[in-house]
């Protein structure tokens, strides 16, 4: 399991905002910073488009070549980098850090976040106090859980991070299938991919297929549905 080397799971060499992970004793630390950090490097200013109907707060970059989709909301403090997508529905909350030509899709919801440049979230998506590598892409329906049940501090393999909220950082290069769910800490190396329907924790090490299997099973029955 790696928990040292942000680099294990991110190339930042054209990220950037890669100060954020600077002199990390931990690859999670970045969640606490990432308020702070946007309030040190923002620079509100629209330099995109936002359509008719699209809301964007007073405290909010968005980069040259970005749109705002009629229906997204991008409540802020954000910083959105160029030529991204935050599609119809989306909503974009605080201390959300984008790099270029990211897709925040349709309904779905991010906060505490960063993403790399070409990463997506397209469709019904929820990313919270998680980071996903460059070129990432959820499957529709993916949730990156940051929250136990029991608002516990969130342990991996009995390491306490000292977090209640940790989604996930997902590495570079991986894919995750539709409606995959990944439980609060996990970790997720480069070039990953996974079956539909996973439920995925802990460390997943770099260069794995996640194979999650359901058994269909048909059963004859004799019910007689009342009109």
């Amino acid at each position: 399991m790696e928990l040292k080397d942000i680099s294990y799971y991110l190339d930042l060499t054209k990220f950037q905002y890669r100060d954020l992970f600077e002199n990390m004793e931990y690859v999670y630390d970045f969640i606490q910073r990432i308020p702070a950090y946007i309030d040190a490097h923002l620079k509100p200013g629209i330099y995109g488009k936002v359509m008719p109907g699209a809301f964007v707060g007073d405290n909010v970059y968005l980069g040259k070549g970005s749109v705002v989709q009629p229906g997204a909301w991008v409540h802020g403090p954000a910083i959105i980098g160029e030529n991204c997508e935050i599609r119809h529905g989306a909503y974009v909350g605080a201390h959300t850090l984008t790099g270029d030509r990211v897709v925040i899709g349709h309904a779905s919801e991010v906060g505490s976040a960063v993403f790399l440049n070409d990463s997506r979230a397209p469709h019904f998506a929820f990313v919270g106090h998680s980071v996903l590598g460059n070129f990432v892409n959820l499957g529709a329906g993916t949730k990156l859980s940051n929250l136990k049940v029991a608002f516990d501090n969130i342990k991996i393999q009995g390491q306490d991070t000292g977090l209640i909220k940790f989604g996930a950082i997902i590495g570079d290069y991986s894919s995750l299938g539709c409606n995959t769910v990944t439980q609060p800490g996990a970790l997720i190396g480069k070039n990953v991919y996974s079956y539909p329907l996973g439920l995925i924790r802990g460390f997943i090490p770099s260069n794995r297929i996640v194979k999650v299997r359901s058994i269909q099973e048909e059963v004859e029955h004799d019910i007689v549905r009342k009109q």
